[in-house]
């Protein structure tokens, strides 16, 4: 079957979709558990920090994470990111008090804020103009993997030996992940030693300024995915579902057909129709699940949340890597980045603030969602022509 694919899907390319698999499921196996684990230390009014600490310091180090693979080489970046990954994950176990929670949370941003900059840098490298959409969707398809198999997994890890062997489950997939990276050909052809002078900023470098359209469409459609991770496990267990990781096991596998589907759509009808879809899915999603009464509804609203994440993820991949020059695709893709984690991280405080550990909140919480999901619908019906062409790679 493998040998039909074209010849830019190789080995490596196939490698790196699998630790993606094992990264993503590394962080995300654990997410389902924090809100309840907080609260046993006593921090059940900081479960909105729980995901936007987390998310700052992803954002925080885009830019560098932007730079270095840009200079450095994708690799390098991809396998920093891992290791803070399984340091992090030893350390939970360690910590009694809620500042030291807060603080890992802080510190274990910097595993996403720099391998999967790495990664879309990489494919971007190997995969021609008329198929980042395809190969967005296949990469992002084995994540999306990891982001249903880790909630699942982890639950079942803590409801039958606890929470700290879910911490050390999470710490040995996150080395799986460094290990299979270590045998990736480095697709960055003119490397530079890492120096201190690569950790120095200047203003130009933070921000791409071509790809700033993706990024704010992308800010308002995540804003939704902060209050999922945050909100979900209390709305969860408030509706008798005792998996806390069962509606982000369904809305990531319903994520999963689609994307390949929608990345062909997005290399042939273009971006922005693909994006119409997604956002319009999005807010439908959040209205869906601010009325969900019973389990069954909220997992529906979980499956149509699925499929406009699905949607959205290779196409922004593929639309800002269309705008962006090939000398800065890694800090084109950084600048999405930046969006991705200050829209999670905002939705995710807002959500907590928002509800408040208080149950009637529920609807009001999730009408957020639906009106940032609106907003990029809106927008995307006012982009000038520049936003929409393409730049040709040389």
């Amino acid at each position: 079957m493998l040998s039909k694919l074209p010849s830019f899907y190789t080995v490596n390319f196939f490698t790196l979709c699998l630790s993606s698999f094992l990264f993503f499921a590394s962080f995300n196996m654990i997410i389902p558990e924090l809100p309840s684990y907080l609260s046993s230390l006593g921090g059940e009014d900081y479960k909105g920090l729980i995901i936007s600490l987390f998310t700052l310091t992803a954002g925080l180090s885009r830019p560098f994470s932007g730079k270095l693979a840009d200079k450095v080489g994708r690799i390098p970046v991809m396998i920093f990111g891992a290791v803070i990954c399984f340091l992090v994950s030893l350390l939970y176990p360690m910590i009694t008090s809620v500042a030291g929670f807060l603080l890992l949370r802080f510190v274990h941003g910097f595993s996403t804020g720099f391998t999967p900059t790495g990664t879309s840098a990489f494919v971007a490298d190997i995969i021609p103009f008329n198929k980042r959409g395809e190969a967005m969707g296949i990469q992002s398809l084995f994540g999306s993997l990891g982001m249903a198999a880790g909630p699942a997994l982890g639950g079942y890890i803590a409801a039958e030996w606890g929470i700290n062997p879910l911490f050390y489950a999470s710490a040995f997939t996150a080395i799986l992940s460094i290990v299979i990276l270590l045998r990736l050909k480095e697709t960055l052809v003119e490397r530079e030693k890492l120096s201190i002078e690569h950790f120095k900023l200047n203003r130009h470098e933070i921000i791409e300024k071509r790809v700033l359209t993706p990024s704010l469409v992308l800010f308002l459609t995540v804003f939704s995915f902060g209050i999922v991770l945050t909100i979900i496990p209390d709305y969860s267990e408030y509706l008798g579902i005792k998996n806390k990781g069962l509606f982000f096991a369904v809305f990531t596998l319903a994520s999963l057909g689609i994307r390949i589907i929608a990345g062909k759509a997005s290399d042939k009808y273009g971006r922005i129709p693909v994006m119409k879809a997604a956002t319009f899915s999005m807010a439908i999603s959040m209205l869906l699940i601010a009325f969900a009464e019973t389990k069954g509804m909220l997992l529906f609203g979980g499956v149509i949340f699925g499929a406009s994440v699905g949607m959205n993820s290779p196409t922004i991949s593929a639309w800002t890597i269309d705008l962006s020059l090939d000398e800065f695709r890694g800090r084109a893709l950084a600048t999405m980045y930046i969006a991705l984690e200050a829209g999670i991280g905002i939705g995710a405080l807002a959500s907590g603030f928002v509800f408040n550990n208080n149950l009637e909140n529920f609807f009001l919480v999730f009408s957020l969602g639906t009106i940032t999901s609106f907003l990029a619908f809106i927008y995307l019906f006012t982009l000038p022509k520049q936003q929409i062409t393409p730049v040709k790679s040389k």
